[in-house]
């Protein structure tokens, strides 16, 4: 991998990357690409003409209607595929085509085998696969995995996770209709699990090492194709801790105020992610609504990328990807780690497939 980044990078500014699907999570990526001092954005591609006006006006220097035109026309050392879970395979062969390291949103793939596959044509080619696991660079995240690594609570026989989301059809009142793909399994790969339990799954393996999934249970509060919600039952055998996880898209109003919870009930403490959020949080959080509020008055374009707590993690993701690569370094959350999230995901629907009707309980972690 080396030897091709670095014959591309000699003589360049910085690194060259190209953003494919700049939807609600590409214009993420793509704004936090733009504020890298050395990552140079080439290019943006989105089938959506209304996507690549924003891309543009965001500072892109050339926009494409097709991601394949995009790889092709441009000279990258590495594109962030931010399309839709059945189109990451695909964009990978293309990257791979074009000697392209690519930093995947998760999931990775919409099943295993499908990541296997993705993963052998980049291994072929020589190219680094990173995938945004962004869990790992939220600040509560971090201090929670400090603290448990000091021991200061001793033995954590029991850990409990919850991430909930806005339903699919966002926030009631709902005034359009969704895309179509995140309702579609076989598009999205499942509902809420891959969607919002995948992220649980990579962070709960960075804290406490191999999972198994003991038990599972899924379901949906509205009339749709895929799960809403989701319960799993989890063991990891080299801490010997029980963890259980929900993740669930409601129909919310109002979200609540920080949509992780990780709680970590040691022999002689408890750890909890609500005490290591930032001071700023809210601060930040509102200064950025008041802000994209006035944009809206104005006209002008919102600033999906503020100072906020979950665009931050974000950021930090692709700017660690973009070291490595750099570098020619293995990226820090690679291709086996967002394979590994699937597995664990895949053994959630074989259980809760092969179980009877009966619910698991949902359980809320409250501080």
């Amino acid at each position: 991998m080396c030897s091709a980044i670095c014959s591309r990078l000699s003589g360049s500014s910085g690194l060259a990357l190209g953003v494919l699907g700049v939807g609600n999570i590409g214009m993420v990526h793509l704004k936090s690409a733009l504020s890298m001092a050395a990552v140079d954005v080439r290019a943006a591609a989105d089938a959506m003409p209304e996507n690549r006006t924003r891309a543009e006006r965001a500072g892109v220097p050339q926009t494409y209607d097709d991601y394949t035109t995009l790889l092709d026309a441009e000279e990258l050392d590495a594109a962030v595929v931010a399309l839709p879970p059945f189109l990451h395979a695909d964009a990978v062969e293309r990257a791979a085509e074009n000697d392209v390291d690519v930093f995947v949103e998760k999931p990775l793939a919409r099943s295993s085998e499908e990541a296997d596959n993705l993963l052998e044509t980049a291994r072929k080619a020589g190219i680094a696969v990173g995938v945004d696991h962004t869990l790992r660079y939220q600040p509560d995240m971090i201090g929670v995995k400090s603290e448990y690594e000091d021991g200061t609570v001793g033995h954590v026989p029991y850990a409990s996770i919850t991430r909930l989301n806005d339903g699919p059809l966002g926030r009631p009142p709902v005034e359009h209709a969704p895309p179509s793909w995140p309702l579609d399994a076989d598009a999205a790969g499942g509902g809420s699990l891959l969607e919002l339990g995948i992220h649980c799954f990579d962070v709960l393996e960075w804290l406490f090492g191999d999972l198994e999934v003991r038990d599972a249970t899924t379901g949906t509060t509205l009339d749709i194709p895929v799960e809403d919600a989701a319960t799993v039952l989890l063991r990891a055998p080299e801490t010997e801790t029980t963890i259980t996880l929900h993740c669930g898209s409601y129909q919310w109003e109002q979200l609540p105020e920080v949509n992780t919870r990780l709680r970590l009930e040691g022999v002689t403490g408890t750890i909890s992610n609500q005490d290591h959020l930032p001071g700023n949080f809210y601060a930040s959080a509102a200064k950025s609504a008041l802000s994209n509020v006035a944009s809206r008055v104005t006209g002008s374009e919102s600033d999906v990328f503020g100072p906020t707590f979950y665009l931050q993690a974000h950021y930090e993701a692709l700017s660690a990807f973009c070291d490595a690569i750099r570098n020619g370094d293995r990226p820090p959350v690679d291709g086996q780690d967002g394979k590994r999230s699937l597995e664990l995901a895949e053994t959630a629907y074989e259980l809760a497939a092969a179980g009877d009707d009966t619910e698991l309980e949902t359980m809320e972690v409250t501080r």
